[in-house]
């Protein structure tokens, strides 16, 4: 008799967020953003993968907005895809939060095939620093999620501990 234990591992491994996250990890350098830390003691690549993991938890608890998932979830992992450590002086990235959206986007573009959807999201993610506000459901969605993520993570210790947004975190941080 399988455990339910397993069966509940055997679930998660199949589940679209994981199989969409680990896909978008595996034809980019998303697992390159794990040596950036980004908020408090959490890295680039936990917190973009809290972002894209709660962006989806809103799409599935609301499925009214009838968002575009696939697009929502790549669009949250690719959103801080800016590939440097932002904390170390250096005059490139002096603006950081006025400038990453599009050092982010012009780095998903080298590497992927993106939607005006996924672009958006990127692009806009931080309004309202930026001055152009988000023009899709999706890139409301992520922009909102990642204040909430980024907030939480800067006062919490050891954020993060569901097993869904665990797992997906170690498939895209294997070498």
């Amino acid at each position: 008799m399988v455990s339910y234990i397993q069966k509940e591992g055997d679930r998660l491994k199949q589940s679209f967020f994981i199989r969409t996250a680990a896909e978008t990890a595996g034809r980019s350098r998303l697992a390159m953003t794990d040596r950036f830390i980004q908020h408090g003691n959490v890295t680039c690549l936990l917190h973009t993968v809290a972002v894209a993991y709660y962006s989806y938890y809103v799409f599935k608890k609301i499925p009214l907005l009838r968002l575009r998932r696939r697009e929502l979830v790549r669009g949250a992992l690719l959103h801080d895809y800016f590939l440097y450590d932002w904390h170390t002086p250096d005059p490139s990235h002096r603006l950081h939060g006025f400038t990453h959206p599009k050092t982010a986007l012009a780095n998903a573009e080298r590497d992927l095939t993106l939607t005006e959807t996924e672009r958006d999201i990127i692009a806009k993610h931080m309004f309202p620093l930026t001055p152009k506000p988000p023009m899709r459901k999706e890139s409301v969605i992520v922009c909102l999620v990642d204040k909430i993520c980024s907030l939480y993570e800067v006062f919490k210790r050891n954020p993060y501990r569901n097993k869904e947004l665990r797992l997906a975190y170690a498939r895209i941080k294997k070498p």
